[in-house]
C-alpha cells in the first residue's frame, strides 16, 4: 500500500495532513532553538516515504526541511552552534528518499545560504518501524532530558503505533509527537482478532456515535493510557471519501499543546477538530455563520462558568489548563472570566492579568465568587 501511495498525486485529505505536519513543526521548532536548556534537537520521521508524490509535490521530509530554515533563513541563522538532526526512515523507499532529500538540500543551500553544505545533519534509514524505534541510540536520544524531539509517525493503517510505543513517547522528556491512524478501520473491524491484538476495543464505545466522532473516541482511548500526571492529547479528524482518519498529538507541556491547538484551530475555525464540520455549525455564507460562537466554544464557555461558580476552578492557571484539556485555546478562559467579572459574578485577586499564552510563565491570581 505504501508503495502504491507514493506513485499517485497527493489527494486533498493527504495535503491537509501534510499541512498540519508542517505548520505544527513551524510552531514547535523555534521554541527549542531559542531554549538555552536544550543542547540538541532531533526530528524523527519514521514513515517518510519517497519524499515526493508522482507530481513532485513535497512529502513530510521535504516539508520539515523547508520549515526548518524559517523565513529568510531566520532559524538557520539563530542556531549559534546548536545542532539539529533529521532522521528520515522508510523501509521501502530509502533510495528515492535519499535522492529527494539530497536534491532538496543542495538547492536550498545554493538558493539561500551560498555555503558548501546545510547547517543541519540528516540521516536516512531503511528499517521497518519497530526496528528503527527500538534501536539503542534512538532510545537514548528519546530519554535524554537535554534534547528536544519532534516525532512524526505517518503510519499506513493503525497497527504500528501500539500501546507500548504510545506510552514510551509520552514518557520521553521534551518530546512532542503526531501520529496518523486509520480510525474507520478500527471501528469497522473492531471484533476482528487482528484489531483486538492492538486495541482493547470493548473500551472504545463506538455504539450510538456518528462516524465523524469515532476518531475522537480513539484519541480518548489513548489518552486514558497516559501515566503522567500532566499530559495533553489532541486529535484532528480527516474525512476522505466515506472514511474517517485522523491525527493524534501528544505533549507534556502546556505550551506544546497551545502551539498544536493554534494549528488545528486554523484548519477548523469551529472546533479545531475536523475538516468536516463535526458539531453542525453554520457554514460560511449562511445567515447565522459566526465561528466565534461555535457550538463547541459555547459548550466549553458554559462549562468554565459553571466550574468557576461551583468552586472547581479557583484560579487562572487551573482555568487556562481546563481550556487546554478541552482542546480549546486558553484565551477562551480569559475572555470568559473577564465577562464574568464585568457581569459582577466574580472578582479576581492577586497578580491579576489577562494573559493566556505561555501558561507556565503567567502569574497566578485567584477567583472569588461575589
Amino acid at each position: 500500500m505504501a508503495d502504491k501511495f507514493h506513485k499517485k498525486p497527493f489527494d486533498d485529505a493527504t495535503k491537509l495532513k501534510l499541512e498540519i505536519f508542517g505548520e505544527s513543526f513551524r510552531e514547535w521548532l523555534p521554541v527549542f532553538i531559542y531554549n538555552p536548556t536544550v543542547s540538541k534537537i532531533f526530528v524523527y520521521d519514521f514513515f517518510a516515504g519517497s519524499g515526493k508524490d508522482s507530481l513532485g509535490n513535497p512529502g513530510s521530509p521535504l516539508i520539515l526541511l523547508n520549515e526548518a530554515k524559517g523565513d529568510n533563513c531566520s532559524f538557520c541563522n539563530a542556531l549559534n552552534g546548536k545542532e539539529i538532526v533529521f532522521a528520515f526512515n522508510d523501509v521501502n523507499k530509502s533510495e528515492k528518499l535519499k535522492e529527494s532529500v539530497t536534491k532538496h538540500l543542495e538547492n536550498c543551500v545554493k538558493e539561500n545560504c551560498q555555503k558548501e553544505k546545510c547547517h543541519y545533519d540528516w540521516h536516512i534509514g531503511n528499517f521497518n518501524f519497530k526496528g528503527a524505534f527500538e534501536r539503542e541510540n534512538v532510545k537514548k536520544i528519546l530519554n535524554n532530558k537535554q534534547y528536544a524531539k519532534f516525532v512524526l509517525l505517518d503510519q499506513f493503517g493503525f497497527s504500528q503505533v501500539d500501546e507500548n510505543i504510545f506510552k514510551e513517547l509520552t514518557k520521553a522528556p521534551k518530546t512532542d509527537f503526531i501520529f496518523f491512524i486509520a480510525s474507520s478501520f478500527i471501528d469497522r473491524f473492531k471484533e476482528h482478532e487482528y484489531v483486538k491484538k492492538y486495541f482493547d476495543t470493548p473500551k472504545i464505545k463506538f455504539e450510538n456515535t456518528r462516524p465523524i466522532e469515532r476518531h475522537e473516541l480513539i484519541a480518548n482511548y489513548f489518552e486514558q493510557l497516559v501515566d503522567e500526571e500532566e499530559y495533553y492529547i489532541h486529535h484532528f479528524t480527516i474525512k476522505k471519501g466515506s472514511n474517517y482518519y485522523g491525527l493524534i498529538f501528544g505533549t507534556a507541556h502546556t505550551y506544546g499543546m497551545e502551539k498544536f491547538l493554534k494549528v488545528s484551530w486554523r484548519k477548523d475555525e469551529f472546533s479545531g477538530e475536523s475538516n468536516n464540520n463535526k458539531h453542525h455549525d453554520y457554514e460560511p455564507n449562511t445567515l447565522f455563520y459566526n465561528p466565534s460562537e461555535s457550538n463547541k466554544l459555547q459548550k466549553i464557555r458554559n462549562e468554565i462558568v459553571e466550574k468557576v461558580l461551583n468552586g472547581e476552578i479557583k484560579d487562572n492557571i487551573a482555568g487556562l489548563k481546563f481550556a487546554l484539556r478541552n482542546r480549546c485555546l486558553p484565551e477562551l478562559f480569559t475572555k470568559t472570566i473577564k465577562a464574568m467579572e464585568k457581569d459582577g459574578l466574580i472578582v479576581r485577586k492577586g497578580k491579576v492579568n489577562n494573559k493566556s499564552s505561555n501558561i507556565h510563565k503567567i502569574d497566578k491570581y485567584t477567583i472569588e465568587i461575589i
